[in-house]
Protein backbone atom coordinates (compact mmCIF):
# COMPACT_ATOMS: atom_id res chain seq x y z
CA UNK A 1 0.00 0.00 0.00
CA UNK A 2 2.79 2.36 0.93
CA UNK A 3 4.51 1.59 -2.36
CA UNK A 4 1.36 2.48 -4.33
CA UNK A 5 1.00 5.78 -2.43
CA UNK A 6 4.68 6.57 -3.08
CA UNK A 7 4.25 5.94 -6.81
CA UNK A 8 1.15 8.16 -6.93
CA UNK A 9 3.04 10.97 -5.16
CA UNK A 10 5.92 10.69 -7.63
CA UNK A 11 3.49 10.86 -10.57
CA UNK A 12 1.74 13.92 -9.13
CA UNK A 13 5.03 15.68 -8.46
CA UNK A 14 6.30 14.87 -11.93
CA UNK A 15 3.18 16.26 -13.59
CA UNK A 16 3.37 19.43 -11.54
CA UNK A 17 7.06 19.92 -12.39
CA UNK A 18 6.72 19.41 -16.13
CA UNK A 19 3.28 20.89 -16.78
CA UNK A 20 4.38 24.53 -16.65
CA UNK A 21 7.42 24.26 -18.95
CA UNK A 22 5.35 22.30 -21.44
CA UNK A 23 2.73 25.02 -21.45
CA UNK A 24 5.39 27.71 -21.84
CA UNK A 25 6.97 25.80 -24.70
CA UNK A 26 3.62 25.53 -26.43
CA UNK A 27 3.01 29.26 -25.98
CA UNK A 28 6.46 30.05 -27.37
CA UNK A 29 5.86 27.80 -30.34
CA UNK A 30 2.57 29.53 -31.04
CA UNK A 31 4.32 32.89 -30.86
CA UNK A 32 6.77 31.81 -33.58
CA UNK A 33 3.92 30.49 -35.71
CA UNK A 34 2.00 33.74 -35.26
CA UNK A 35 4.99 35.87 -36.28
CA UNK A 36 5.56 33.70 -39.33
CA UNK A 37 1.91 34.00 -40.42
CA UNK A 38 1.69 37.74 -39.80
CA UNK A 39 5.02 38.90 -41.25
CA UNK A 40 5.84 36.12 -43.73
CA UNK A 41 3.43 37.40 -46.43
CA UNK A 42 5.30 40.75 -46.46
CA UNK A 43 8.73 39.21 -47.01
CA UNK A 44 9.59 39.15 -50.71
CA UNK A 45 12.19 37.61 -52.97
CA UNK A 46 14.20 40.05 -55.09
CA UNK A 47 15.83 38.99 -58.33
CA UNK A 48 18.34 41.54 -59.61
CA UNK A 49 19.29 40.97 -63.23
CA UNK A 50 22.58 42.38 -64.52
CA UNK A 51 23.21 42.50 -68.25
CA UNK A 52 26.85 42.45 -69.34
CA UNK A 53 27.67 43.20 -72.97
CA UNK A 54 30.85 42.22 -74.77
CA UNK A 55 32.16 42.24 -78.31
CA UNK A 56 32.99 39.04 -80.17
CA UNK A 57 35.69 38.79 -82.81
CA UNK A 58 35.60 37.00 -86.13
CA UNK A 59 38.46 34.54 -85.98
CA UNK A 60 39.93 32.63 -88.93
CA UNK A 61 38.79 29.07 -89.51
CA UNK A 62 42.41 27.88 -89.27
CA UNK A 63 44.92 28.00 -86.41
CA UNK A 64 48.70 28.41 -86.54
CA UNK A 65 51.16 26.23 -84.70
CA UNK A 66 52.93 29.36 -83.47
CA UNK A 67 51.06 31.07 -80.61
CA UNK A 68 52.44 34.45 -81.67
CA UNK A 69 50.40 34.41 -84.88
CA UNK A 70 47.33 33.06 -83.11
CA UNK A 71 47.51 35.93 -80.60
CA UNK A 72 47.99 38.41 -83.43
CA UNK A 73 44.85 37.28 -85.23
CA UNK A 74 42.87 37.12 -81.97
CA UNK A 75 43.77 40.76 -81.23
CA UNK A 76 43.40 42.33 -84.64
CA UNK A 77 40.70 40.48 -86.53
CA UNK A 78 37.47 42.29 -87.28
CA UNK A 79 35.07 42.61 -84.34
CA UNK A 80 32.00 40.42 -84.50
CA UNK A 81 28.46 40.97 -83.25
CA UNK A 82 27.82 42.24 -79.70
CA UNK A 83 26.57 39.59 -77.29
CA UNK A 84 24.83 39.82 -73.96
CA UNK A 85 25.41 37.82 -70.80
CA UNK A 86 22.77 37.89 -68.07
CA UNK A 87 23.75 37.44 -64.44
CA UNK A 88 21.10 37.18 -61.73
CA UNK A 89 21.50 37.83 -58.01
CA UNK A 90 18.96 36.84 -55.37
CA UNK A 91 18.10 38.60 -52.15
CA UNK A 92 15.24 39.37 -49.82
CA UNK A 93 13.23 42.42 -48.81
CA UNK A 94 10.26 43.40 -46.68
CA UNK A 95 7.24 45.51 -47.65
CA UNK A 96 6.96 48.37 -45.15
CA UNK A 97 3.75 50.14 -46.22
CA UNK A 98 0.59 49.66 -48.24
CA UNK A 99 1.99 51.82 -51.06
CA UNK A 100 4.43 49.04 -51.96
CA UNK A 101 7.74 50.35 -50.66
CA UNK A 102 10.21 47.55 -49.96
CA UNK A 103 13.21 47.91 -47.67
CA UNK A 104 16.26 45.86 -48.66
CA UNK A 105 20.06 46.05 -48.92
CA UNK A 106 21.86 48.27 -51.38
CA UNK A 107 24.16 45.42 -52.37
CA UNK A 108 21.12 43.30 -53.36
CA UNK A 109 20.05 45.74 -56.11
CA UNK A 110 23.32 47.51 -56.88
CA UNK A 111 23.87 47.93 -60.62
CA UNK A 112 20.75 45.94 -61.55
CA UNK A 113 19.28 46.48 -65.01
CA UNK A 114 16.02 44.76 -64.08
CA UNK A 115 14.45 43.96 -60.71
CA UNK A 116 11.75 41.34 -60.23
CA UNK A 117 9.90 41.12 -56.92
CA UNK A 118 8.03 37.92 -56.00
CA UNK A 119 5.56 37.82 -53.12
CA UNK A 120 4.92 34.69 -51.05
CA UNK A 121 1.45 34.42 -52.67
CA UNK A 122 3.14 33.98 -56.06
CA UNK A 123 2.50 37.46 -57.48
CA UNK A 124 5.36 39.00 -59.45
CA UNK A 125 6.07 42.68 -59.96
CA UNK A 126 8.70 44.77 -61.67
CA UNK A 127 10.55 46.76 -59.04
CA UNK A 128 11.95 50.29 -59.34
CA UNK A 129 14.63 51.66 -57.04
CA UNK A 130 13.49 54.95 -55.49
CA UNK A 131 16.72 55.43 -53.58
CA UNK A 132 19.82 53.63 -52.34
CA UNK A 133 22.60 54.42 -49.91
CA UNK A 134 25.87 52.55 -50.15
CA UNK A 135 27.18 53.75 -46.79
CA UNK A 136 24.37 52.16 -44.76
CA UNK A 137 23.83 49.37 -47.32
CA UNK A 138 20.10 50.16 -47.50
CA UNK A 139 17.79 50.67 -50.48
CA UNK A 140 14.08 51.14 -51.14
CA UNK A 141 12.36 49.41 -54.06
CA UNK A 142 8.83 50.35 -55.16
CA UNK A 143 6.24 48.06 -56.73
CA UNK A 144 2.84 49.03 -58.13
CA UNK A 145 -0.16 46.89 -57.22
CA UNK A 146 -3.88 47.39 -57.71
CA UNK A 147 -4.65 44.89 -54.98
CA UNK A 148 -3.88 44.97 -51.30
CA UNK A 149 -0.31 44.46 -50.27
CA UNK A 150 0.73 42.93 -46.94
CA UNK A 151 3.28 44.93 -44.97
CA UNK A 152 5.20 44.57 -41.73
CA UNK A 153 5.37 47.06 -38.89
CA UNK A 154 8.56 48.72 -37.70
CA UNK A 155 9.63 48.21 -34.11
CA UNK A 156 12.05 49.96 -31.77
CA UNK A 157 15.62 48.66 -31.93
CA UNK A 158 16.67 50.80 -28.95
CA UNK A 159 14.57 48.52 -26.75
CA UNK A 160 16.37 45.38 -27.92
CA UNK A 161 18.46 43.60 -25.30
CA UNK A 162 21.01 40.80 -25.46
CA UNK A 163 19.17 37.52 -24.97
CA UNK A 164 15.91 38.67 -26.58
CA UNK A 165 14.37 36.33 -29.13
CA UNK A 166 15.36 37.06 -32.73
CA UNK A 167 13.45 35.72 -35.73
CA UNK A 168 14.94 36.01 -39.21
CA UNK A 169 12.67 35.69 -42.22
CA UNK A 170 14.04 35.59 -45.74
CA UNK A 171 13.08 34.53 -49.22
CA UNK A 172 16.39 33.62 -50.82
CA UNK A 173 15.53 30.60 -52.93
CA UNK A 174 12.07 31.38 -54.29
CA UNK A 175 13.21 31.16 -57.91
CA UNK A 176 15.47 28.14 -57.42
CA UNK A 177 13.02 25.92 -55.55
CA UNK A 178 9.92 27.24 -57.34
CA UNK A 179 8.34 28.04 -54.00
CA UNK A 180 7.80 31.70 -53.06
CA UNK A 181 7.10 31.02 -49.38
CA UNK A 182 9.77 32.49 -47.08
CA UNK A 183 11.98 30.61 -44.65
CA UNK A 184 12.01 31.25 -40.90
CA UNK A 185 14.93 30.79 -38.50
CA UNK A 186 14.97 31.50 -34.78
CA UNK A 187 17.70 32.49 -32.33
CA UNK A 188 18.55 35.21 -29.86
CA UNK A 189 20.18 38.61 -29.96
CA UNK A 190 23.81 37.71 -29.30
CA UNK A 191 25.34 41.19 -29.08
CA UNK A 192 24.63 44.85 -29.80
CA UNK A 193 26.58 47.70 -31.40
CA UNK A 194 28.87 45.43 -33.36
CA UNK A 195 31.05 46.79 -36.16
CA UNK A 196 32.50 45.09 -39.24
CA UNK A 197 35.64 46.19 -41.10
CA UNK A 198 35.36 47.64 -44.56
CA UNK A 199 35.56 45.07 -47.32
CA UNK A 200 36.22 47.34 -50.29
CA UNK A 201 37.48 50.81 -51.13
CA UNK A 202 34.03 52.31 -51.26
CA UNK A 203 32.28 54.09 -48.42
CA UNK A 204 30.26 51.14 -47.12
CA UNK A 205 30.85 50.67 -43.43
CA UNK A 206 28.89 48.54 -40.98
CA UNK A 207 28.63 50.01 -37.48
CA UNK A 208 26.21 49.72 -34.56
CA UNK A 209 24.90 46.36 -35.82
CA UNK A 210 22.70 43.81 -34.06
CA UNK A 211 24.38 40.39 -33.87
CA UNK A 212 22.24 37.26 -33.80
CA UNK A 213 22.71 33.50 -33.90
CA UNK A 214 19.50 33.04 -35.91
CA UNK A 215 20.65 31.33 -39.11
CA UNK A 216 21.04 33.90 -41.90
CA UNK A 217 21.80 32.09 -45.12
CA UNK A 218 23.13 33.51 -48.38
CA UNK A 219 20.21 35.27 -50.05
CA UNK A 220 18.64 36.39 -46.77
CA UNK A 221 20.22 39.82 -47.18
CA UNK A 222 17.55 42.49 -47.02
CA UNK A 223 15.10 40.37 -45.05
CA UNK A 224 13.79 41.46 -41.65
CA UNK A 225 15.01 40.51 -38.20
CA UNK A 226 11.99 40.42 -35.87
CA UNK A 227 11.27 40.30 -32.18
CA UNK A 228 8.87 37.83 -30.56
CA UNK A 229 5.96 40.19 -31.25
CA UNK A 230 6.57 40.37 -35.00
CA UNK A 231 8.04 43.89 -35.03
CA UNK A 232 10.98 44.59 -37.33
CA UNK A 233 14.05 45.30 -35.21
CA UNK A 234 16.63 45.09 -38.00
CA UNK A 235 17.43 44.45 -41.66
CA UNK A 236 19.78 41.50 -42.18
CA UNK A 237 22.96 42.52 -43.97
CA UNK A 238 25.77 40.04 -43.47
CA UNK A 239 27.02 36.80 -42.00
CA UNK A 240 30.45 35.92 -40.68
CA UNK A 241 31.40 32.59 -42.16
CA UNK A 242 34.44 30.44 -42.78
CA UNK A 243 32.59 27.69 -44.64
CA UNK A 244 30.34 29.84 -46.85
CA UNK A 245 27.22 28.88 -44.89
CA UNK A 246 25.59 30.03 -41.69
CA UNK A 247 27.75 29.58 -38.60
CA UNK A 248 25.61 31.35 -36.04
CA UNK A 249 27.02 34.85 -36.48
CA UNK A 250 24.71 37.15 -38.40
CA UNK A 251 24.29 40.91 -38.41
CA UNK A 252 21.44 43.34 -39.00
CA UNK A 253 21.13 47.11 -39.36
CA UNK A 254 19.01 48.38 -36.43
CA UNK A 255 15.57 49.47 -37.60
CA UNK A 256 15.90 52.85 -35.87
CA UNK A 257 18.91 53.54 -38.08
CA UNK A 258 17.04 52.31 -41.15
CA UNK A 259 13.89 54.28 -40.29
CA UNK A 260 15.58 57.67 -40.68
CA UNK A 261 17.39 56.70 -43.87
CA UNK A 262 14.48 55.01 -45.63
CA UNK A 263 12.32 58.14 -45.48
CA UNK A 264 14.87 59.94 -47.63
CA UNK A 265 15.24 56.92 -49.91
CA UNK A 266 11.49 56.62 -50.43
CA UNK A 267 11.46 60.15 -51.85
CA UNK A 268 14.69 59.85 -53.82
CA UNK A 269 16.62 62.19 -51.53
CA UNK A 270 20.32 62.06 -50.83
CA UNK A 271 21.13 60.71 -47.38
CA UNK A 272 23.29 63.15 -45.42
CA UNK A 273 25.60 61.95 -42.66
CA UNK A 274 27.06 63.95 -39.83
CA UNK A 275 30.81 64.52 -39.75
CA UNK A 276 33.28 66.07 -37.33
CA UNK A 277 36.45 65.69 -39.37
CA UNK A 278 38.61 64.10 -36.69
CA UNK A 279 40.60 60.90 -36.51
CA UNK A 280 40.16 59.31 -33.10
CA UNK A 281 41.41 56.30 -31.18
CA UNK A 282 40.45 54.39 -28.06
CA UNK A 283 42.44 55.05 -24.90
CA UNK A 284 44.46 52.11 -23.58
CA UNK A 285 46.03 51.78 -20.15
CA UNK A 286 49.32 53.39 -21.19
CA UNK A 287 47.60 56.43 -22.69
CA UNK A 288 45.36 56.74 -19.65
CA UNK A 289 48.44 56.74 -17.41
CA UNK A 290 50.21 59.33 -19.57
CA UNK A 291 47.24 61.70 -19.43
CA UNK A 292 46.65 60.99 -15.71
CA UNK A 293 43.12 59.74 -16.33
CA UNK A 294 41.43 57.97 -13.44
CA UNK A 295 39.75 55.54 -15.83
CA UNK A 296 40.23 54.54 -19.46
CA UNK A 297 37.24 56.22 -21.03
CA UNK A 298 36.83 58.82 -23.74
CA UNK A 299 38.55 58.92 -27.13
CA UNK A 300 41.81 60.58 -28.07
CA UNK A 301 41.88 62.96 -31.03
CA UNK A 302 44.93 62.00 -33.10
CA UNK A 303 44.33 64.21 -36.17
CA UNK A 304 42.24 67.19 -37.19
CA UNK A 305 41.38 67.29 -40.89
CA UNK A 306 41.73 70.56 -42.74
CA UNK A 307 38.67 72.81 -43.13
CA UNK A 308 36.62 70.39 -41.02
CA UNK A 309 34.00 71.25 -38.37
CA UNK A 310 36.47 70.15 -35.70
CA UNK A 311 39.16 72.53 -36.96
CA UNK A 312 36.68 75.42 -37.08
CA UNK A 313 35.56 74.66 -33.51
CA UNK A 314 39.13 74.72 -32.21
CA UNK A 315 39.73 71.05 -31.44
CA UNK A 316 43.37 70.03 -31.31
CA UNK A 317 45.31 66.77 -31.57
CA UNK A 318 45.73 65.40 -28.06
CA UNK A 319 42.26 66.48 -26.93
CA UNK A 320 40.21 63.78 -25.23
CA UNK A 321 36.48 63.71 -26.05
CA UNK A 322 34.59 62.40 -23.02
CA UNK A 323 30.99 63.34 -23.85
CA UNK A 324 28.71 64.47 -26.65
CA UNK A 325 25.58 66.38 -25.65
CA UNK A 326 25.97 65.11 -22.07
CA UNK A 327 26.09 61.48 -23.25
CA UNK A 328 29.22 59.75 -21.99
CA UNK A 329 31.74 58.63 -24.61
CA UNK A 330 33.57 55.38 -23.91
CA UNK A 331 34.86 54.24 -27.31
CA UNK A 332 35.38 55.46 -30.85
CA UNK A 333 32.27 53.55 -31.89
CA UNK A 334 30.25 55.67 -29.46
CA UNK A 335 31.37 58.84 -31.22
CA UNK A 336 30.65 57.42 -34.68
CA UNK A 337 27.19 56.26 -33.61
CA UNK A 338 26.31 59.57 -31.94
CA UNK A 339 27.53 61.78 -34.79
CA UNK A 340 25.81 59.75 -37.50
CA UNK A 341 22.49 60.22 -35.72
CA UNK A 342 22.84 64.01 -35.74
CA UNK A 343 21.43 66.14 -38.53
CA UNK A 344 23.86 68.02 -40.73
CA UNK A 345 23.95 71.63 -39.55
CA UNK A 346 22.92 70.86 -35.99
CA UNK A 347 25.17 71.93 -33.13
CA UNK A 348 26.51 69.64 -30.41
CA UNK A 349 28.41 70.22 -27.20
CA UNK A 350 31.56 68.17 -26.76
CA UNK A 351 33.09 67.55 -23.36
CA UNK A 352 36.84 67.77 -23.95
CA UNK A 353 39.81 67.23 -21.64
CA UNK A 354 42.83 69.35 -22.57
CA UNK A 355 45.94 69.63 -20.41
CA UNK A 356 44.10 68.03 -17.51
CA UNK A 357 41.18 70.45 -17.58
CA UNK A 358 37.71 69.81 -18.98
CA UNK A 359 36.13 72.22 -21.45
CA UNK A 360 32.84 72.43 -23.33
CA UNK A 361 33.18 73.00 -27.06
CA UNK A 362 30.35 73.81 -29.44
CA UNK A 363 30.69 72.12 -32.83
CA UNK A 364 28.43 72.36 -35.87
CA UNK A 365 27.96 68.97 -37.52
CA UNK A 366 29.17 68.99 -41.12
CA UNK A 367 28.29 66.80 -44.07
CA UNK A 368 30.38 63.68 -44.41
CA UNK A 369 32.39 63.80 -47.68
CA UNK A 370 31.38 61.16 -50.20
CA UNK A 371 34.92 60.34 -51.22
CA UNK A 372 37.69 59.69 -48.74
CA UNK A 373 40.09 61.56 -51.00
CA UNK A 374 38.27 64.74 -50.01
CA UNK A 375 39.40 64.35 -46.42
CA UNK A 376 42.83 62.87 -47.11
CA UNK A 377 45.80 65.19 -46.85
CA UNK A 378 47.61 65.87 -50.16
CA UNK A 379 50.81 63.97 -50.73
CA UNK A 380 54.01 65.99 -50.72
CA UNK A 381 56.65 65.93 -53.46
CA UNK A 382 59.21 67.74 -51.33
CA UNK A 383 62.61 66.04 -51.51
CA UNK A 384 65.12 66.73 -48.74
CA UNK A 385 68.25 64.79 -47.82
CA UNK A 386 67.97 62.28 -44.96
CA UNK A 387 69.53 63.57 -41.75
CA UNK A 388 71.90 60.99 -40.26
CA UNK A 389 71.90 62.66 -36.82
CA UNK A 390 68.27 61.64 -36.20
CA UNK A 391 68.98 57.90 -36.05
CA UNK A 392 68.63 55.65 -33.02
CA UNK A 393 66.35 57.71 -30.74
CA UNK A 394 64.59 55.01 -28.71
CA UNK A 395 65.05 52.59 -31.58
CA UNK A 396 63.78 54.81 -34.39
CA UNK A 397 65.35 55.75 -37.70
CA UNK A 398 63.55 58.53 -39.53
CA UNK A 399 63.84 60.59 -42.68
CA UNK A 400 62.09 63.41 -44.48
CA UNK A 401 59.16 62.29 -46.61
CA UNK A 402 60.67 61.52 -50.01
CA UNK A 403 58.63 61.02 -53.21
CA UNK A 404 59.83 57.43 -53.39
CA UNK A 405 58.57 56.78 -49.86
CA UNK A 406 55.22 58.34 -50.69
CA UNK A 407 54.74 55.80 -53.46
CA UNK A 408 56.20 52.86 -51.51
CA UNK A 409 54.16 53.33 -48.34
CA UNK A 410 51.12 54.94 -50.03
CA UNK A 411 51.43 57.92 -47.70
CA UNK A 412 48.78 60.59 -47.29
CA UNK A 413 50.93 62.90 -45.18
CA UNK A 414 51.78 66.50 -45.97
CA UNK A 415 54.37 66.97 -43.26
CA UNK A 416 56.16 65.02 -40.58
CA UNK A 417 59.00 62.51 -40.55
CA UNK A 418 58.89 59.01 -41.94
CA UNK A 419 59.88 55.96 -39.87
CA UNK A 420 62.28 54.02 -42.10
CA UNK A 421 63.41 51.43 -39.53
CA UNK A 422 62.57 50.28 -36.00
CA UNK A 423 65.17 48.52 -33.87
CA UNK A 424 64.13 45.12 -32.56
CA UNK A 425 63.09 45.02 -28.89
CA UNK A 426 63.42 48.78 -28.64
CA UNK A 427 61.06 51.11 -26.80
CA UNK A 428 59.62 52.20 -30.15
CA UNK A 429 58.89 48.61 -31.23
CA UNK A 430 57.30 47.86 -27.85
CA UNK A 431 55.05 50.88 -28.29
CA UNK A 432 53.83 49.53 -31.65
CA UNK A 433 55.58 51.90 -34.03
CA UNK A 434 56.54 50.34 -37.35
CA UNK A 435 58.33 51.26 -40.54
CA UNK A 436 56.13 53.39 -42.78
CA UNK A 437 54.55 55.32 -39.91
CA UNK A 438 54.73 59.11 -40.03
CA UNK A 439 55.36 61.13 -36.86
CA UNK A 440 53.76 64.55 -36.76
CA UNK A 441 53.96 65.34 -33.03
CA UNK A 442 56.07 64.54 -29.95
CA UNK A 443 54.87 65.59 -26.49
CA UNK A 444 52.43 68.02 -28.09
CA UNK A 445 55.20 69.69 -30.11
CA UNK A 446 54.44 69.77 -33.86
CA UNK A 447 56.87 67.82 -36.02
CA UNK A 448 56.75 69.03 -39.62
CA UNK A 449 60.26 68.11 -40.67
CA UNK A 450 63.60 66.73 -39.50
CA UNK A 451 64.52 70.00 -37.77
CA UNK A 452 61.34 69.93 -35.68
CA UNK A 453 61.95 66.27 -34.88
CA UNK A 454 65.48 66.91 -33.61
CA UNK A 455 64.29 69.79 -31.42
CA UNK A 456 61.44 67.71 -30.00
CA UNK A 457 63.49 64.64 -29.04
CA UNK A 458 66.10 66.81 -27.30
CA UNK A 459 63.39 68.13 -24.96
CA UNK A 460 61.96 64.72 -24.11
CA UNK A 461 62.36 63.63 -20.52
CA UNK A 462 60.78 60.38 -19.42
CA UNK A 463 57.96 58.81 -21.40
CA UNK A 464 57.08 60.47 -24.71
CA UNK A 465 53.65 60.85 -26.31
CA UNK A 466 54.25 60.32 -30.01
CA UNK A 467 51.57 61.24 -32.55
CA UNK A 468 51.52 59.15 -35.72
CA UNK A 469 48.96 59.03 -38.49
CA UNK A 470 47.78 55.69 -37.07
CA UNK A 471 47.23 57.29 -33.66
CA UNK A 472 49.05 58.21 -30.47
CA UNK A 473 51.47 55.88 -28.71
CA UNK A 474 53.53 56.20 -25.54
CA UNK A 475 57.21 55.49 -26.16
CA UNK A 476 58.73 54.76 -22.76
CA UNK A 477 62.16 55.64 -21.52
CA UNK A 478 64.05 52.41 -20.94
Amino acid sequence: MRRIVFILIVILLSSSVYAEPTQEAASLQEAFVKVSKEVGPAVVSISAEHIERYMTRQRPFFRFEDDFFNDFFDDFFMPGPEREFKRTGLGSGVIIDKEGHILTNEHVISGADKITVTLPDGREFEGHVTGSDIYSDLAVVKIESKGNLPFARLGDSDSVRIGHWAIAIGNPFAFAVKNPEPTVTVGVVSALRRSLPRTDRRAREYTDLIQTDAAINPGNSGGPLLNIYGDIIGINVAIFTLSGGSEGVGFAVPVNTARKIMEDLKHGKKVLYGWLGVMIQDINAELAAYFNLEESYGVLVSRILEKSPAEKAGLEPGDIIVSLDDEKVKTTQDVIRMVLKKDVGSKVILGVIRNGKIYSMRVEIGERPEDETVIAQEKTDKAIEEDADTKSWRGLEVSEIMPEAVRRFNLEAETGVLIVAVEAESAAETAGIRAGDVIYEINRMPVKNITDYRKAIKKVKGDALVGTYRGYVVVKEK
